[in-house]
């Protein structure tokens, strides 16, 4: 019996990414001059920064800088949420994190699906940061069983699409016809649509609980609100956005401009107001509009550890604390000077943060090192002997206060409602269908396999976890 030739996930992912990068473009002309901008200060850059391009080819990631790293999308209910997990898994992407962010004023609870093995990152490291729409955090109970009502209406998968996942489950793949038609067939629910499945008054009403409701709630599916490639220079496309015509929010989310990128830094152009049409009583349409796509850049740095992360969360919470930047920009220069005051008490050199526990990093043999035949050392010896090398780890999740930073920017101050912290993992887990990875765990095993490929140089048996 002949063996069936499936896709690789890889390919339907890249596929995919590709096929949604195109049509949001289409719609949101000023996305693709976004793309065009990163495009010439990454090429400025690895110009300007050899060392950088050498060690982006040793260590396999310079072809895929400008890809788009990341999408999002806002979905209204469990059913909707565990469809999407099964629809990912077929692309190669799976539940990393979990993310509360109505400690931010944003009544969603999240996860990444994305890549997690390094070959399929390097094929290509498309994530579709995956927000759950949380009406239990909404005091009004009317509201909340009318909106509930409205999203148990919908469907936002094509009857192809449910049937495509259901084959390749069953099949184990699809072939390259089945791919195809799979990636026409969900960049479906992820498309614009301008007409609205509520009045205007039941918008107005939604609106006025909370803007990223209307935005779910409001419309016959969850359409991407924005894109994002990966800058080398986040600070230099901030600055040139206004150049091309671009409205760059005010300040750029997550650290301070460092030596040693940490971690997250993201920003954007501000949403476009479109036009959209509610249902009136007469079965037409009253015009009106609607606020929420925008396009996004970041910029990548090393995955933190615990230790790191938590100096990272007491760092940004003192800056916060002296001053909290304000959606409209008003006092931006004042954060982030505070931030960068702040954060000179986070080590700004790779040396420093990997000895202190900070970062996570991969260790390969130098050429020297694989000449060695002296027996185990311990690593840092090795290192200061030259027989092993370290680079960062590159962080491949998000950051709940950077996101919900940038959902605040693009709703409006009026828009930052207070709510009550609440995270609840085991019901988005229970939501999702499975539970997600555990971020620090899978950066930790990247990090103890890039060790043990050095046994024989250094002593992996002393080595700290």
């Amino acid at each position: 019996m002949a063996t069936e030739s499936f896709t690789s996930s890889d390919d339907i992912r890249a596929a995919f990414s590709a096929a949604m990068s195109a049509m949001y473009r289409e719609e949101v002309p000023a996305y693709g001059t976004l793309m065009a901008l990163v495009a010439q200060v990454n090429e400025e850059t690895l110009a300007g920064q050899p060392a950088l391009r050498e060690r982006l080819v040793a260590t396999d990631t310079l072809d895929r800088i400008c890809e788009e790293r990341h999408g999002a999308i806002r979905l209204g209910t469990p059913e909707e949420l565990a469809m999407m997990r099964r629809v990912f898994a077929i692309m190669g992407m799976f539940p990393v994190g979990y993310y509360d962010l109505s400690t931010a004023g944003v009544p969603v609870h999240s996860t990444a699906f994305r890549p997690v093995g390094k070959e399929s990152l390097s094929r290509n490291p498309f994530r579709v940061f995956t927000s759950l729409l949380r009406l239990d955090l909404i005091n009004d109970e009317a509201l909340r069983n009318e909106a509930a009502a409205i999203l148990a209406g919908r469907k936002i998968f094509t009857d192809r699409a449910v049937a495509l996942v259901e084959k390749a489950e069953q099949d184990g793949g699809l072939d390259a016809d089945g791919a195809a038609q799979f990636v026409k067939e969900v960049l479906e629910t992820f498309r614009w649509h301008n007409q609205a499945i509520v009045s205007a008054d039941m918008y107005k009403r939604l609106h006025d609980a909370h803007r990223l409701i209307a935005d779910v709630v409001s419309f016959k599916g969850p359409h991407i609100n924005h894109l994002t490639p990966r800058t080398l220079d986040i600070d230099k496309v901030q600055d040139r956005m206004p150049e091309e015509g671009i409205a760059p929010k005010a300040v750029v989310e997550g650290p301070p401009t460092r030596k040693c990128p940490i971690l997250l830094r993201q920003t954007s152009f501000k949403a476009l107001q479109e036009s959209v049409s509610f249902r009136n009583d007469t079965n037409g349409w009253d015009v009106g509009s609607h606020t929420a796509r925008f396009g996004e850049i970041e910029q990548r740095g090393v995955a933190l550890t615990p230790k790191g992360r938590a100096l990272y969360d007491q760092l940004l919470n003192e800056t916060r604390a002296r001053v909290r930047p304000a959606a409209d920009g008003s006092n931006a220069v004042a954060y982030e000077a505070a931030l960068a005051d702040i954060f000179k008490k986070f080590p700004d050199d790779w040396g420093s943060i990997r000895r202190a526990g900070l970062g996570y990093f991969t260790y390969t043999l130098t050429e020297k090192g694989r000449a060695y035949t002296g027996g185990e050392i311990e690593l840092e010896a090795a290192i200061g002997q030259g027989l092993v090398q370290f680079d960062p780890i590159v962080y491949e999740d998000f950051l709940p206060v950077s996101a919900a930073g940038i959902f605040q920017s693009n709703l409006g101050d009026d828009a930052a409602q207070e709510f009550v912290a609440s995270p609840n993992q085991i019901v988005f887990e229970r939501d999702l269908g499975v539970s997600v990875l555990d971020e620090f765990a899978h950066y930790s095993a990247i990090e103890r396999a890039s060790l043990e490929a050095c046994s024989g140089v250094i002593d992996t048996a002393v080595v700290a976890e």
